[in-house]
């Protein structure tokens, strides 16, 4: 059994690129490595076949992306009631703050979830374009602030040298982090020329 480290599909036999999602599925070798393994199979040379729909995979589980989503679903609902409230004319004075306030977060909401959409897309674009380079993983914690489909999302942090740099980034998942990505372990880091600040692991969790 194959299962792509993008998406999480599985497969009874070998194939280069998921089906799914395009991303790059591990090599056969790699299946049955013991956990002390040193680091992952390098990343192949850009651009790299992944799919445009891997960013929302990336966004349903943005604690940020989903605060806006649900700001935007009670924006949404106090500005018909408020707009259903005016329309009764007798009720105008009533409904004229509901549906300014379901305006006001309805706005604050979508724009919230835009940003992080811009943000994930980003992430994407790092994954397809990004140079590769050695890193290792600093420090893998579950968040139990947030609760996601009552999942706790874990956070794993890594660092990485480029040039005479040396830089940080994190990443969040819903999936408990493999032995390859735990603390010390040496992982392969892909970051964007000019902007190594825009970085991300690989393969992504």
């Amino acid at each position: 059994m194959i299962t792509c480290p993008w998406c999480g599909t599985s497969y009874l036999n070998f194939k280069p690129n998921c089906a799914n999602c395009g991303g790059p599925l591990p090599l056969p070798s790699m299946l049955n490595q013991p956990a002390d393994a040193p680091i992952l199979p390098p990343p192949p040379a850009p651009p790299r076949p992944i799919s445009d729909r891997y960013v929302w995979k990336l966004v349903t589980v943005d604690g940020w992306a989903i605060a806006g989503f649900v700001l935007g679903l009670i924006g949404v609902i106090f500005l018909f009631l408020g707009l259903a409230l005016i329309l009764g004319l007798i009720t105008a004075f009533v409904g004229i703050p509901f549906a300014i306030l379901g305006l006001g977060l309805s706005v604050i909401g979508f724009a919230l979830m835009f940003w992080r959409y811009m943000e994930k897309q980003k992430i994407v674009n790092v994954l397809r374009w990004g140079n590769a380079t050695q890193g290792v993983i600093n420090t893998v914690e579950q968040n139990y602030a947030v609760s996601i489909n009552q999942r706790h999302p874990w956070r794993i942090e890594y660092q990485f040298q480029c040039g005479q740099q040396t830089l940080t980034g994190q990443v969040s998942t819903l999936d408990q982090p493999g032995p390859q990505f735990q603390p010390g372990r040496p992982v392969f880091v892909l970051y964007m020329p000019g902007e190594p600040q825009l970085n991300a692991l690989y393969p992504h969790p």
